[in-house]
Protein backbone atom coordinates (compact mmCIF):
# COMPACT_ATOMS: atom_id res chain seq x y z
CA UNK A 1 0.00 0.00 0.00
CA UNK A 2 1.35 3.41 -0.94
CA UNK A 3 2.45 5.56 1.98
CA UNK A 4 0.34 8.67 2.65
CA UNK A 5 3.46 10.70 3.47
CA UNK A 6 5.20 12.66 0.74
CA UNK A 7 8.53 11.95 2.43
CA UNK A 8 7.97 8.25 1.71
CA UNK A 9 6.27 8.55 -1.68
CA UNK A 10 9.05 10.77 -3.00
CA UNK A 11 12.02 9.12 -1.31
CA UNK A 12 15.15 9.89 -3.36
CA UNK A 13 17.32 7.60 -5.40
CA UNK A 14 21.07 8.05 -5.07
CA UNK A 15 21.14 10.15 -8.24
CA UNK A 16 18.61 12.55 -6.66
CA UNK A 17 20.84 13.47 -3.71
CA UNK A 18 21.79 17.15 -3.81
CA UNK A 19 24.91 16.70 -1.64
CA UNK A 20 27.41 15.91 -4.41
CA UNK A 21 30.14 14.40 -2.21
CA UNK A 22 27.65 12.16 -0.39
CA UNK A 23 26.11 11.09 -3.71
CA UNK A 24 29.51 10.02 -5.03
CA UNK A 25 30.36 8.14 -1.84
CA UNK A 26 27.05 6.25 -1.76
CA UNK A 27 27.50 5.27 -5.41
CA UNK A 28 30.95 3.88 -4.63
CA UNK A 29 29.56 2.02 -1.61
CA UNK A 30 27.13 0.15 -3.87
CA UNK A 31 30.13 -1.38 -5.64
CA UNK A 32 32.36 -1.64 -2.56
CA UNK A 33 30.25 -2.19 0.59
CA UNK A 34 32.52 -0.57 3.17
CA UNK A 35 31.22 0.49 6.59
CA UNK A 36 29.91 4.06 6.56
CA UNK A 37 29.55 6.86 9.10
CA UNK A 38 26.84 9.15 7.71
CA UNK A 39 26.65 12.42 9.60
CA UNK A 40 24.75 15.67 9.29
CA UNK A 41 22.01 17.76 10.95
CA UNK A 42 18.43 16.47 11.42
CA UNK A 43 16.19 16.06 8.41
CA UNK A 44 18.84 16.32 5.67
CA UNK A 45 18.14 12.84 4.29
CA UNK A 46 20.67 10.57 6.02
CA UNK A 47 18.28 7.63 6.46
CA UNK A 48 16.69 8.16 3.05
CA UNK A 49 20.13 8.11 1.42
CA UNK A 50 21.05 4.82 3.11
CA UNK A 51 17.77 3.31 1.95
CA UNK A 52 18.49 4.52 -1.58
CA UNK A 53 21.90 2.85 -1.43
CA UNK A 54 20.33 -0.40 -0.24
CA UNK A 55 17.79 -0.30 -3.07
CA UNK A 56 20.64 -0.33 -5.58
CA UNK A 57 22.96 -2.66 -3.70
CA UNK A 58 20.59 -5.48 -2.68
CA UNK A 59 18.35 -7.72 -4.73
CA UNK A 60 15.91 -7.83 -1.81
CA UNK A 61 16.45 -4.59 0.14
CA UNK A 62 13.35 -5.12 2.29
CA UNK A 63 15.07 -8.17 3.77
CA UNK A 64 18.75 -7.30 3.54
CA UNK A 65 18.55 -3.76 4.97
CA UNK A 66 18.09 -4.00 8.74
CA UNK A 67 17.28 -0.68 10.42
CA UNK A 68 17.81 -0.26 14.14
CA UNK A 69 16.94 3.15 15.56
CA UNK A 70 18.89 3.73 18.76
CA UNK A 71 15.79 5.29 20.32
CA UNK A 72 14.06 1.92 19.89
CA UNK A 73 16.29 0.71 22.71
CA UNK A 74 17.76 3.47 24.79
CA UNK A 75 14.54 5.47 25.20
CA UNK A 76 12.37 2.44 26.01
CA UNK A 77 11.85 -0.03 28.84
CA UNK A 78 12.78 -3.71 28.71
CA UNK A 79 9.11 -4.64 28.46
CA UNK A 80 8.57 -2.29 25.52
CA UNK A 81 11.60 -3.74 23.71
CA UNK A 82 10.48 -7.35 24.29
CA UNK A 83 6.96 -6.56 23.06
CA UNK A 84 8.19 -4.89 19.85
CA UNK A 85 7.34 -7.21 16.94
CA UNK A 86 10.69 -6.48 15.30
CA UNK A 87 12.66 -7.83 18.25
CA UNK A 88 10.32 -10.33 19.93
CA UNK A 89 11.64 -13.33 17.96
CA UNK A 90 15.22 -12.52 19.00
CA UNK A 91 14.31 -12.19 22.68
CA UNK A 92 11.96 -15.12 23.16
CA UNK A 93 12.99 -16.98 26.31
CA UNK A 94 15.45 -14.24 27.30
CA UNK A 95 13.48 -12.80 30.21
CA UNK A 96 16.56 -12.76 32.46
CA UNK A 97 18.50 -10.51 30.10
CA UNK A 98 19.50 -7.06 31.22
CA UNK A 99 18.66 -4.21 28.87
CA UNK A 100 22.28 -4.08 27.72
CA UNK A 101 22.23 -7.85 27.05
CA UNK A 102 18.99 -7.49 25.07
CA UNK A 103 20.48 -4.79 22.86
CA UNK A 104 23.69 -6.71 22.26
CA UNK A 105 21.77 -9.90 21.50
CA UNK A 106 19.49 -8.25 18.94
CA UNK A 107 22.48 -6.61 17.26
CA UNK A 108 24.49 -9.85 17.12
CA UNK A 109 21.54 -11.83 15.80
CA UNK A 110 20.83 -9.21 13.15
CA UNK A 111 24.47 -9.21 12.05
CA UNK A 112 24.92 -12.99 12.13
CA UNK A 113 22.07 -13.97 9.81
CA UNK A 114 23.06 -14.76 6.25
CA UNK A 115 21.76 -12.31 3.64
CA UNK A 116 18.55 -13.32 1.91
CA UNK A 117 20.10 -12.61 -1.49
CA UNK A 118 23.60 -11.66 -2.59
CA UNK A 119 26.79 -11.76 -0.57
CA UNK A 120 26.08 -9.30 2.25
CA UNK A 121 23.41 -7.37 4.11
CA UNK A 122 23.38 -3.83 5.52
CA UNK A 123 22.71 -2.98 9.17
CA UNK A 124 21.80 0.68 9.76
CA UNK A 125 22.16 2.11 13.27
CA UNK A 126 20.23 5.36 13.17
CA UNK A 127 20.47 8.30 15.61
CA UNK A 128 23.71 6.79 16.90
CA UNK A 129 24.61 9.85 19.00
CA UNK A 130 22.49 8.28 21.75
CA UNK A 131 24.59 5.10 22.07
CA UNK A 132 26.32 4.72 25.42
CA UNK A 133 30.09 4.14 25.37
CA UNK A 134 29.86 0.60 26.75
CA UNK A 135 27.50 -0.34 23.93
CA UNK A 136 29.81 1.32 21.41
CA UNK A 137 32.57 -1.01 22.58
CA UNK A 138 30.25 -3.99 22.09
CA UNK A 139 29.27 -2.70 18.65
CA UNK A 140 32.94 -2.45 17.68
CA UNK A 141 33.40 -6.14 18.51
CA UNK A 142 30.30 -7.13 16.54
CA UNK A 143 31.56 -5.16 13.54
CA UNK A 144 34.89 -6.99 13.73
CA UNK A 145 33.24 -10.41 14.07
CA UNK A 146 30.72 -10.11 11.22
CA UNK A 147 32.51 -7.86 8.73
CA UNK A 148 32.60 -10.55 6.01
CA UNK A 149 28.86 -10.61 5.32
CA UNK A 150 27.56 -7.43 6.96
CA UNK A 151 27.98 -3.79 6.02
CA UNK A 152 27.45 -1.48 8.98
CA UNK A 153 26.14 2.06 8.49
CA UNK A 154 26.10 4.44 11.45
CA UNK A 155 23.96 7.56 11.01
CA UNK A 156 24.33 10.40 13.48
CA UNK A 157 24.01 14.13 13.99
CA UNK A 158 27.10 14.20 16.23
CA UNK A 159 29.96 11.99 15.03
CA UNK A 160 32.18 13.24 17.86
CA UNK A 161 29.92 11.32 20.28
CA UNK A 162 31.33 8.07 18.86
CA UNK A 163 34.49 6.48 20.20
CA UNK A 164 37.56 6.67 17.89
CA UNK A 165 37.68 2.85 17.31
CA UNK A 166 34.19 3.03 15.80
CA UNK A 167 34.92 6.07 13.66
CA UNK A 168 38.13 4.49 12.37
CA UNK A 169 36.19 1.46 11.10
CA UNK A 170 33.86 3.55 8.94
CA UNK A 171 34.24 5.71 5.85
CA UNK A 172 32.86 9.17 6.68
CA UNK A 173 29.97 10.50 4.56
CA UNK A 174 29.14 14.13 5.47
CA UNK A 175 25.63 15.31 4.58
CA UNK A 176 25.29 19.08 5.11
CA UNK A 177 21.91 20.80 5.14
CA UNK A 178 20.79 21.83 1.64
CA UNK A 179 20.39 25.58 1.05
CA UNK A 180 16.95 27.14 0.92
CA UNK A 181 16.78 27.38 -2.87
CA UNK A 182 17.58 23.68 -3.26
CA UNK A 183 14.87 22.75 -0.75
CA UNK A 184 12.41 24.94 -2.68
CA UNK A 185 13.37 23.17 -5.91
CA UNK A 186 12.72 19.76 -4.31
CA UNK A 187 9.37 20.97 -2.97
CA UNK A 188 8.43 22.23 -6.43
CA UNK A 189 9.15 18.85 -8.03
CA UNK A 190 7.11 17.06 -5.35
CA UNK A 191 4.20 19.50 -5.56
CA UNK A 192 4.14 19.09 -9.34
CA UNK A 193 4.14 15.30 -9.04
CA UNK A 194 1.29 15.51 -6.50
CA UNK A 195 -0.71 17.91 -8.71
CA UNK A 196 -0.76 20.35 -5.79
CA UNK A 197 -1.50 24.02 -6.43
CA UNK A 198 1.43 26.19 -5.37
CA UNK A 199 3.19 29.52 -5.77
CA UNK A 200 6.97 29.69 -5.81
CA UNK A 201 7.13 32.21 -2.98
CA UNK A 202 5.01 29.84 -0.88
CA UNK A 203 7.52 27.02 -1.45
CA UNK A 204 10.42 29.35 -0.67
CA UNK A 205 8.70 30.42 2.54
CA UNK A 206 8.31 26.77 3.57
CA UNK A 207 11.98 26.12 2.75
CA UNK A 208 13.11 29.11 4.81
CA UNK A 209 10.90 28.13 7.73
CA UNK A 210 12.38 24.61 7.79
CA UNK A 211 15.91 26.07 8.22
CA UNK A 212 17.76 23.31 6.37
CA UNK A 213 15.53 20.45 7.53
CA UNK A 214 14.32 18.92 4.27
CA UNK A 215 12.06 16.39 5.97
CA UNK A 216 10.28 19.12 7.93
CA UNK A 217 9.89 21.22 4.77
CA UNK A 218 8.22 18.36 2.89
CA UNK A 219 5.87 17.65 5.81
CA UNK A 220 4.91 21.34 6.08
CA UNK A 221 4.24 21.49 2.33
CA UNK A 222 2.05 18.38 2.49
CA UNK A 223 0.17 19.62 5.55
CA UNK A 224 -0.46 22.95 3.85
CA UNK A 225 -1.63 21.39 0.59
CA UNK A 226 -3.99 19.02 2.36
CA UNK A 227 -5.42 21.48 4.89
CA UNK A 228 -5.53 24.65 2.77
CA UNK A 229 -5.78 23.25 -0.77
CA UNK A 230 -2.72 25.14 -2.00
CA UNK A 231 0.83 26.06 -1.03
CA UNK A 232 0.98 29.84 -0.90
CA UNK A 233 2.43 32.14 1.72
CA UNK A 234 -0.99 32.81 3.27
CA UNK A 235 -1.84 29.11 3.23
CA UNK A 236 1.44 28.23 4.93
CA UNK A 237 0.77 30.81 7.65
CA UNK A 238 -2.62 29.21 8.32
CA UNK A 239 -1.23 25.66 8.29
CA UNK A 240 1.66 26.48 10.63
CA UNK A 241 -0.75 28.11 13.06
CA UNK A 242 -2.89 24.96 13.04
CA UNK A 243 0.15 22.73 13.51
CA UNK A 244 1.28 24.79 16.48
CA UNK A 245 -2.16 24.48 18.05
CA UNK A 246 -2.13 20.71 17.49
CA UNK A 247 1.21 20.47 19.30
CA UNK A 248 -0.23 22.33 22.29
CA UNK A 249 -3.25 20.03 22.41
CA UNK A 250 -0.89 17.04 22.32
CA UNK A 251 1.14 18.57 25.17
CA UNK A 252 -2.02 19.09 27.22
CA UNK A 253 -3.19 15.50 26.66
CA UNK A 254 0.28 14.13 27.45
CA UNK A 255 0.24 15.98 30.78
CA UNK A 256 -3.29 14.81 31.61
CA UNK A 257 -2.49 11.18 30.88
CA UNK A 258 0.68 11.40 32.99
CA UNK A 259 -1.38 12.67 35.94
CA UNK A 260 0.28 16.09 35.74
CA UNK A 261 -3.00 17.98 35.99
CA UNK A 262 -1.44 21.30 37.02
CA UNK A 263 0.51 21.35 33.75
CA UNK A 264 -2.52 20.19 31.77
CA UNK A 265 -4.73 22.93 33.24
CA UNK A 266 -1.99 25.52 32.66
CA UNK A 267 -1.94 24.58 28.97
CA UNK A 268 -5.74 24.73 28.95
CA UNK A 269 -5.66 28.23 30.42
CA UNK A 270 -3.23 29.33 27.71
CA UNK A 271 -5.56 28.00 25.02
CA UNK A 272 -8.60 29.71 26.53
CA UNK A 273 -6.94 33.02 27.43
CA UNK A 274 -3.82 33.55 25.29
CA UNK A 275 -5.21 31.92 22.14
CA UNK A 276 -8.73 33.17 22.78
CA UNK A 277 -10.38 29.84 21.98
CA UNK A 278 -13.84 29.06 23.26
CA UNK A 279 -14.41 25.94 25.32
CA UNK A 280 -16.19 24.28 22.41
CA UNK A 281 -13.28 25.12 20.07
CA UNK A 282 -10.81 23.51 22.49
CA UNK A 283 -13.06 20.44 22.65
CA UNK A 284 -13.21 20.22 18.85
CA UNK A 285 -9.41 20.43 18.64
CA UNK A 286 -9.06 17.69 21.27
CA UNK A 287 -11.39 15.43 19.27
CA UNK A 288 -9.46 16.14 16.07
CA UNK A 289 -6.16 15.21 17.71
CA UNK A 290 -7.78 12.28 19.50
CA UNK A 291 -8.87 10.62 16.25
CA UNK A 292 -5.24 10.08 15.29
CA UNK A 293 -4.03 9.52 18.87
CA UNK A 294 -6.53 6.90 20.06
CA UNK A 295 -8.51 3.98 18.70
CA UNK A 296 -11.02 1.38 19.85
CA UNK A 297 -12.46 1.72 23.35
CA UNK A 298 -10.17 4.62 24.19
CA UNK A 299 -11.46 6.69 21.28
CA UNK A 300 -15.05 5.79 22.14
CA UNK A 301 -14.44 6.89 25.72
CA UNK A 302 -12.99 10.20 24.50
CA UNK A 303 -16.15 10.88 22.49
CA UNK A 304 -18.36 9.94 25.45
CA UNK A 305 -16.55 12.32 27.79
CA UNK A 306 -16.55 15.06 25.14
CA UNK A 307 -20.30 14.63 24.68
CA UNK A 308 -20.90 15.14 28.39
CA UNK A 309 -18.74 18.28 28.43
CA UNK A 310 -20.38 19.65 25.29
CA UNK A 311 -23.80 19.30 26.93
CA UNK A 312 -22.57 21.14 30.04
CA UNK A 313 -21.07 23.91 27.90
CA UNK A 314 -24.36 24.27 26.03
CA UNK A 315 -26.09 24.79 29.36
CA UNK A 316 -23.70 27.63 30.18
CA UNK A 317 -21.38 25.89 32.65
CA UNK A 318 -17.96 27.37 33.38
CA UNK A 319 -15.64 26.40 30.51
CA UNK A 320 -12.48 26.08 32.56
CA UNK A 321 -14.10 23.93 35.23
CA UNK A 322 -15.79 21.59 32.76
CA UNK A 323 -12.74 21.16 30.55
CA UNK A 324 -10.53 20.69 33.62
CA UNK A 325 -12.86 17.93 34.79
CA UNK A 326 -12.70 16.44 31.27
CA UNK A 327 -8.87 16.33 31.43
CA UNK A 328 -8.97 14.71 34.87
CA UNK A 329 -11.35 12.01 33.63
CA UNK A 330 -9.21 11.45 30.54
CA UNK A 331 -6.16 11.02 32.75
CA UNK A 332 -7.66 8.31 34.93
CA UNK A 333 -6.13 4.85 34.42
CA UNK A 334 -7.99 3.02 31.66
CA UNK A 335 -9.10 0.15 33.90
CA UNK A 336 -10.85 2.61 36.26
CA UNK A 337 -12.66 4.61 33.56
CA UNK A 338 -16.31 3.62 33.24
CA UNK A 339 -17.36 2.60 29.76
CA UNK A 340 -20.58 3.42 28.01
CA UNK A 341 -23.33 0.78 28.19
Amino acid sequence: MESPLWTERHAPEIADLRQELARDQFERAVEDPVNLLVHGPPGVGKTAAVRAMAEEAHEQPDSDLIEINVADFFARTKTEIKNDDRFAAFLQGKSDFSKRDMINHVLKESASYAPVAGEYKTVLLDNAEGIREDFQQALRRVMEQYHRNTQFVIATRQPTKLIPPLRSRCFAVPMPAPPTDEIADILESIATAESAEYERDGLEFVAGTADGDLREAILIAQTTAESEGEITMNAVFEALEDVGLEDRIETMLDAAEAGEFTDARSELDDLLVDEGLSGREVLEEVLEVGRSRYDGDRLAELHRLAGDVDLDLTEGSNERIQLGHFLAELGRPEDTVPTAD
